[in-house]
Formats: structure tokens, C-alpha cells, sequence
């Protein structure tokens, strides 16, 4: 199916399943244990050995020898690989790194070895008796002394041009009665799912299949045939559930190769995850970014001049982290500058985690309005509105399809009680607690991806769903149900959803917001080839037929869906297939977060005391999940602003607190009650579903509207995330 122009009423606009808050199909599976993840795959591989990853002990240099003769010795051991007689391995395309060093090192923790035993117990006591000697060189690893160094990176088609300029910003900036030039920083931080990446191999023939955690499956697939130098069409990747990814498992790591060439060298399928400790610094991490942001406005409060500059690090070949994309679409103004730059570091790989760009670039972005709101002596929320724009700031001609960022500001603003907020910083207290009121906008652009599905309906009248589309938690099983059942005039109990398996159809995949919307996008096309097949198979016309309650009707005509299956079933596939229209309209989700927080005066500890989001995101599939999806990223959010940060160690590049102990994430303490209110929307330039992305949205700006709190409440301005006490002290105002 071929969606080039805007969607008209169609079968998904009876909201009779779709739309509903149901629970998720495979809670049931997940609760009681019966979900199968990827390293405990007893089901498809009851006798695998285990593999343990041992990785380098420095950031940057060569391996000198590996001494292997007392694990090779050890108990159990029934293979041992590294570099030397892995065999020729090229790398995959989505990975910056080689995923097995040897006997170069580009970064602490780099796999160099795979010790594969009959029992975890065996391989974790035989790799601690690998010794390996290294030759270590100097490496950059400081992106504050690298910053000077960074260039424009080349342009993709997620990134966008490394510069944009519109108008002479420079000239209007000088121009401007008011200011603001100030520049923000964010740390490097860790995906730190529940689930660590692990994966269960096994080889028939020269046919492999890996049973993995990955959020991508076709991606997957390629870059293991490319690493290994074997056609794709003899790999095979299997993810029906995954415990978590946040981007950490948008592409294959060094769990699924260590245990494809373990299962290859032992000759029995081998399961290896990757141990806590190394994940940090052996995967992917979210980039560390400076930034500078400049605003020159009229007293009127009107921008006449923005600027947004981003800096962040990564491998040689790496990409930056898009800090100042949504700068570009955000607030008017007819002079504007934006550019992200990227320096060469020798740390471990910088890549996608939960809303890449937007995130970090959002947590100074809406600093910057709160600081040139209280320079104007506008309310913030008064200051954003007057800069709105219903076009897209780089190109006025291109309108947004939907933009409805006032309404969620003047409707949280109502909801959360603004209007009795002091304006005046440190003025409000409720006994020890400085309290303080901020607000932030949130925005995340809406991609689209081809996504495509496979749909069966048996005798019993019943329709499954095959499609290689992954659910990380997020819901997918169950809104790719409730379209299945809409579109088919189904209850959701008689669809069947099977995911996460590269024989399936190709999906979107999930990623970058797009996965809800696209993949069932792709079963809506599915479904409605089906439903043609299926009226042409009891005699009518397509054009005339209903799908309702389990029955086709078509005039005075009713007859059981089940007897257009026939005795062999009845299969169509189809993809949805975007076209044009993300050239003639802006696609973007939008929202407003608003935070409420208490400071003790005394010791700076600070507490998250009401939190809530409003969001314009398209028809939203299931409010429920939906809910779910934006107070978790609401929570990631709060993680971002006060506690989480990969300490780095500047002198030998690595992250020190590579771990759950050390590295700090928001508990059940630390959240509040959360609120979340979609507006009535739809979108039909996004997609056939009118929906649009949730799942992103929510962490975007929630960390500034923290930091923003913090300083209603307590006078003190923190540039530099996270917001830890330390920051607060000197200036907190003198105990009453």
C-alpha cells in the first residue's frame, strides 16, 4: 500500500477496538514467567554451553600477547575464540567499532575473547584465567579539551545538514535589547535496561539462528551476515521479547557474535549475556554534548535572533549526537543559526538512546527559554506561546501537518495550577522545603518507516499476525491486535500475534518513535488485502463489503468471516509504503511537561513532588500502554535532571561506574504520582492510523522542566547536568 496522500475515513476510524485502553496480551506471558527472553531459550537449545566475553583492560592500544594454555585447561572448557582464530570477520554496517578486537583496541572493554564452557560457573572461572598483556597508547578522551578539534560530520538521512542559517543571526543577535548567550552541558549516560544483551546461538549446517535482544531484526540480520561474510539468507534472528532497550539494542552487539562464533567453535549452541559491568563501556552509550545557545528578543518578548551549537564525541566514523535538530523547528524567529559538530574520542561507541537529539538538546533548550523568559519578565509559558509558529521555521512554506503546542501548555497550565506560581525565585516554602514550579515544552519529530506484515485467517475464523516487528516493552503485541481485530471486524481474542522472527515480513522495527504507528501502519495494509481476498472468496464485491462481528455484509448478505478461510486458510501480505508528505508538511509530536519540586534548605536534597505531560501525539492506539510509555520516559527524564551520569575517567577513557550499583537511576522513591493527558487528536499526513509516535515524547524536556523547578524554587541556576546537590549549596538562600 502506497500512502501518499492524506488518510481519509477508513476501517481503523470506528474505534471499536482501536483507541481502547486494553490490557497488553502478553501481560499474562510476562507475569507468569512464560515469556521466553533470549538467554533463556531451554525450549530450542536445552543442552547449550554458556560463553562468557572477556574485555580489554585498556581504552586504546594493541594487544601484546594472550596467554590462554590454564583456561583452555580449566574445567569444562570446551572452546575458547578470540581474533586470532575467530576467522576473517568484517564489521556490520550499523556498528562504528569491530565487535571483536584483537589485536587492535578502539575502546576499554572491547570484546577480545569468548570462553565457552558446559556451565556459566566454568566459563566465568576459566576467563579470569585469560591473561593478556597490552600495549597501550595515548587516546583522546576528553570532549571539553577534543571540542576545539570538532568538525562538521557528513550528512545523513537521520541527521540533517551538520548547519543551517537562516537570515543574519549574527547581526540580529547583536541588535537585540535582550540576550542570552550561555552554554549547557550534558553527561554521558547508559541505556541500563533490566534485560542485558544476550543472545543464544546454534548452527545446522552453515544456517545460523540467534535467538537475541534486539529491537531491529532485519538491521540485525544484515549486519551478522556482513560480520561473519555469510548470505543473509542464512541467518536467522529471533526476538519475540525483550527486556528493555531504550536504543541500547537497535543494532546487533558483541553478545550475538561471541555467541554465534562460540556455538561455531564448540559445535553445540552457546548462550552468552553480557555481564553488567561490561555493558557500559563494551556497548553503546548516549553521548555526552557542550552546547551553546544564544536568544536575542524585543522587550516585546518576540525572538529575533536564535542560535543553537552542539558538540559531542565519538569513534572515528561515528555520528554526533543531534543536540540542536529540533532548535530548527521548534520557536520562531527570522534570523537562525544551528550546527552540530563532532570530535574523535577513543571512548566506547556513542549511538541512539531514547529520543537521540531532542533528549539532550531539549535539557538546555528550555533552560535557555526560562532564562530569556525571566530576562524579559514574561511568564514562560507566555514567552513560548508568543514564538510559536504553525510552519517550520526553515521553511515557512511547509506547514506542520498537526502543531498544537499551546493548547498543551495553556492546558497544563490550568490542570497543574500556574497561575499560582511565584514568580519571584525562593519565595515559597513549606517547612524545611524550598518549593518551585517549572514547565518545559516537549517535542519529537514524527518518522515514518516502511513496515510490512503478514495476515492469516483460518477456519475457525480466527487471524494471525506475523510480522519481524519487536516489542521492548512498549506494547506492540497488543495494538498490532487491536488493529488486526478493527480492520477485520474482530475481537481482539481472535487475533494472534507472533513477533520478532526475520521470517516474518519486514516491519519498521523498534526505534526513533517510529514503530507504533508504522508497523501497525503495515498490518492495516495486510488486513486490508485480506479483506479483499476474503470478499471476493464468498462472492462479493470489495467495495461494498462490511467487517463487522466476526461476519462479512454486504446489502441484505451476511456470512461468516470463517468461511471465506476455505480448508487451507487464507494468507495475504502487504507493506505500508511512504511517499512524499514529509515534504510538504512537518511531522512532529508535541507537548508541555510540568514538574513541581521541594529543596531542603539546609542540605540541597531535592525531591520530585508532582510531575505531569500533555500530549499532542496523533489518535493515540491505546491510552493505556500509551500512558505507560510517557510516565517512563517522564521517570528517564527525572534520571537525566538529578542523578545519572557515566563518570568518566579522562586519563585511561572508561566509565568508572559501569554497573547498577554506581550508576544512579530514578527508584520508586523518587517518582511522584504522574499525570498524563493526550489531547483528541488526529493526523491523517502521518499515516493511514492517524497516529503518530508517543514513546519518545515524554522524556523530551522533562529533564529542563526539573532543572527549571529547581530554580523557581530555590534562585539558583544549574547549567551543568545532573542537578546533584553539590551544584546547589553555595547558593541556596540562608535557612529562615
Amino acid at each position: 500500500m502506497k500512502f501518499d496522500t492524506p488518510a481519509t475515513t477508513n476501517p481503523i476510524d470506528q474505534l471499536k477496538v482501536v483507541g481502547k485502553p486494553l490490557n497488553r496480551i502478553d501481560g499474562p506471558m510476562k507475569t507468569t514467567g512464560r515469556a521466553p527472553y533470549a538467554y533463556e531459550r531451554h525450549d530450542v537449545a536445552p543442552d547449550a554451553a554458556y560463553g562468557w566475553v572477556v574485555g580489554a583492560g585498556i581504552a586504546k592500544g594493541r594487544i601484546a600477547s594472550m596467554d590462554l594454555r590454564a583456561a583452555r585447561a580449566a574445567p569444562g572448557v570446551l572452546a575458547i575464540v578470540t581474533a586470532r582464530n575467530a576467522g576473517r570477520l568484517g564489521k556490520g554496517q550499523m556498528n562504528t567499532a569491530k565487535l571483536l578486537g584483537g589485536p587492535e583496541i578502539d575502546h576499554y572493554h572491547q570484546a577480545v575473547a569468548v570462553v565457552v564452557a558446559r556451565t556459566f560457573e566454568q566459563a566465568r572461572a576459566a576467563a579470569q584465567l585469560v591473561r593478556i598483556t597490552y600495549a597501550g597508547t595515548s587516546g583522546r578522551f576528553d570532549l571539553a579539551a577534543e571540542k576545539d578539534a570538532a568538525r562538521f560530520p557528513k550528512e545523513d538521512a537521520f541527521s540533517g545538514p551538520p548547519q543551517t542559517t537562516v537570515g543574519d543571526f549574527e547581526r540580529a543577535f547583536a541588535a537585540a535589547p535582550v540576550q542570552l548567550d550561555a552554554s549547557y552541558t550534558t553527561p554521558d549516560q547508559s541505556h541500563a535496561m533490566m534485560e542485558p544483551h544476550a543472545s543464544t546461538a546454534a548452527w545446522n549446517g552453515n544456517k545460523l539462528t540467534i535467538w537475541t535482544s534486539n529491537q531491529m531484526i532485519d538491521w540485525g540480520v544484515g549486519d551478522v551476515a556482513r560480520t561473519l561474510g555469510i548470505p543473509k539468507a542464512n541467518v536467522r534472528l529471533v526476538s519475540p521479547f525483550i527486556g528493555g532497550g531504550f536504543g541500547g539494542k537497535l543494532f546487533v552487539r558483541a553478545d550475538a557474535l561471541m555467541a554465534a562464533l562460540g556455538a561455531r567453535a564448540a559445535k553445540r549452541p552457546v548462550k552468552v549475556a553480557l555481564q553488567r559491568p561490561l555493558m557500559m563501556n563494551n556497548t553503546t552509550h548516549r553521548p555526552a554534548t557542550i552546547q551553546r545557545i544564544r536568544i536575542g528578543a524585543g522587550r516585546d518578548g518576540l525572538i529575533t535572533a536564535i542560535a543553537h551549537e552542539g558538540w559531542s564525541g565519538d569513534l572515528p566514523g561515528g555520528q554526533p549526537e543531534l543536540a540542536v535538530n529540533q532548535t530548527r523547528l521548534l520557536y520562531a524567529s527570522p534570523n537562525r543559526l544551528t550546527a552540530n559538530r563532532l570530535a574523535v574520542l577513543d571512548l566506547p561507541e556513542g549511538n541512539a538512546m531514547r529520543a537521540p537529539g531532542e533528549a539532550p538538546g531539549m535539557m538546555a533548550l528550555e533552560i535557555a527559554m526560562d532564562e530569556m523568559a525571566e530576562r524579559l519578565g514574561i511568564d514562560p509559558i507566555r514567552f513560548r506561546i508568543l514564538n510559536d509558529t504553525q510552519n517550520d521555521p526553515e521553511k515557512p512554506g511547509r506547514p506542520f501537518s498537526q502543531r498544537r503546542l499551546i493548547e498543551c501548555l495553556q492546558t497544563g497550565a490550568e490542570k497543574f495550577g500556574w497561575s499560582r506560581r511565584n514568580a519571584q525565585p525562593a519565595q515559597v516554602r513549606d517547612g524545611r522545603w524550598l518549593v518551585g514550579m517549572g514547565v518545559a515544552a516537549a517535542f519529537r519529530n514524527n518518522i515514518v518507516m516502511k513496515s510490512g506484515a503478514r495476515v492469516r485467517l483460518d477456519a475457525s475464523g480466527g487471524v494471525t499476525v506475523e510480522t519481524d516487528m519487536t516489542d521492548i516493552g512498549t506494547g506492540s503485541y497488543t495494538i498490532i491486535a487491536q488493529t488486526a481485530a478493527e480492520t477485520m471486524g474482530l475481537p481482539i481474542e481472535k487475533v494472534s500475534v507472533r513477533l520478532g522472527d526475520s521470517a516474518y515480513p519486514v516491519s519498521a522495527g523498534s526505534g526513533g518513535q517510529w514503530g507504533g504507528n508504522s508497523s501497525t501502519a503495515g498490518v492495516y495494509a495486510a488486513c486490508m488485502k485480506l479483506r479483499e481476498a476474503a470478499a471476493r472468496a464468498v462472492g462479493f464485491a470489495s467495495g461494498e463489503v462490511v467487517f463487522a462481528d466476526g461476519m462479512i455484509r454486504a446489502g441484505d448478505r451476511a456470512v461468516p468471516l470463517a468461511s471465506a478461510a476455505g480448508a487451507d486458510g487464507l494468507v495475504a501480505e502487504d507493506f505500508i509504503e511512504f511517499g512524499d508528505l514529509d515534504k510538504k508538511y512537518q511531522q512532529s509530536t508535541f507537548g508541555a511537561h510540568f514538574v513541581e519540586v521541594g529543596v531542603d534548605a539546609a542540605t540541597g536534597e531535592i525531591r520530585v513532588r508532582r510531575m505531569l505531560s500533555v500530549c499532542a501525539a496523533g489518535r493515540i492506539l491505546n491510552p493505556k500502554s500509551a500512558r505507560s510509555q510517557v510516565i517512563g520516559a517522564m521517570t528517564m527524564g527525572v534520571g537525566a535532571a538529578l542523578m545519572e551520569e557515566l563518570a568518566l575517567d579522562r586519563r585511561r577513557g572508561f566509565f568508572v561506574n559501569h554497573d547498577l550499583a554506581g550508576y544512579e537511576v530514578p527508584v520508586h522513591a523518587d517518582i511522584p504520582h504522574q499525570e498524563v493527558i493526550f489531547l483528541d487528536e488526529t493526523d491523517p499526513v502521518s499515516s493511514p492510523m492517524k497516529a503518530k509516535g508517543v514513546g519518545e515524547l515524554g522524556i523530551c524536556g522533562t529533564a529542563a522542566a526539573v532543572a527549571n523547578a529547581i530554580h523557581n524554587a530555590t534562585g539558583v541556576r544549574v547549567r551543568d547536568y545532573p542537578i546533584t546537590l553539590d551544584k546547589l549549596l553555595r547558593g541556596l538562600p540562608a535557612p529562615v
